[in-house]
């Protein structure tokens, strides 16, 4: 691929769609994609919206893209996942009876069900936050155990729980691996990746700079619970729990620390910044 998505379509099998396909003759049809956020708490009163940068539509991104997992996933979730707690908070409800509370579809309230009970999220005292999320058919909730250093800003991950049903399972060793992978790299984008810009260029110009998740920053334990449904076709597992990652962690940080992050990388100067003026 050659080109945006917001340009072309990902669709391997259609000439129309490849860069070997247009070299052929096969004209392209140039395609704008934008989804909008999946939402499954069954409140009576609310509001959902989304917004399309205009020049987006226009004119897509003046910047060469390229591929990405799941894109926009955990940054929506970064955000409602954390205003789920907050909600939770401000009724004075736990964050998982909360969640239970609302959750209308009998495979989510399973999923958040099970992670409570296999964390055991009741004991587990400070720094310890949930998020949940559906993609596509695929219910994903996470719960995260956290330690924060004040003096360093350094936040540690130290364990997740996942349970995980994307319906039939077909090889629950490879599906492990895949949900563990998921955790790790978006780990990475939660904790220090970013691409610095500034009015005129972009600032983040080598991978030798760039910042990223290594071994002694990677969770001590990642416990995966999957959740078989033979009567259902599976769902996938690439990218469903990259998005409920950034938002469990960020649960927890504000469980251990009394301060909400509404920005990611949790990095070390923005955590200490942050705490500074709790």
């Amino acid at each position: 691929k050659g080109f945006s998505r917001q340009h072309i379509a990902t669709n391997e099998s259609q000439p129309a769609d490849s860069l070997v396909g247009q070299s052929l003759g096969v004209p392209p049809k140039p395609t704008q994609i934008f989804g909008t956020p999946s939402e499954s708490y069954g409140f009576e009163n609310k509001l959902l919206g989304w917004e399309t940068v205009p020049q987006f539509v226009d004119h897509c991104s003046p910047l060469r893209t390229s591929h990405f997992r799941d894109p926009v996933g955990p940054e929506i979730h970064f955000g409602s996942e954390q205003f789920i707690d907050e909600l939770a908070r401000a009724a004075g409800e736990d964050p998982v009876a909360f969640r239970l509370k609302y959750l209308t579809n009998p495979r989510h309230a399973a999923v958040v069900k099970t992670v409570a009970e296999k964390s055991g999220w009741a004991s587990l005292g400070k720094g310890k936050g949930i998020a949940f999320a559906d993609r596509n058919g695929t219910a994903v909730a996470v719960v995260a155990q956290v330690d924060v250093d004040r003096a360093t800003g350094r936040v540690w991950a130290r364990k997740f729980w996942i349970a995980h049903d994307c319906g039939l399972i077909i090889n629950p060793l490879t599906l492990k691996q895949t949900i563990e992978g998921n955790a790790v790299q978006v780990l990475s984008r939660t904790l220090f990746e970013e691409v610095r810009f500034d009015r005129d260029s972009v600032k983040s110009v080598d991978w030798a700079s760039y910042p990223i998740l290594e071994m002694p920053d990677a969770p001590e334990s990642i416990d995966v619970t999957l959740i078989d449904r033979p009567e259902v076709a599976s769902s996938g597992a690439g990218e469903p729990t990259i998005r409920v990652i950034p938002a469990a962690v960020a649960n927890a940080f504000f469980d251990a620390t009394g301060v909400r992050l509404r920005r990611v990388p949790l990095s070390p100067e923005r955590v200490k910044a942050a705490l500074s003026k709790a």
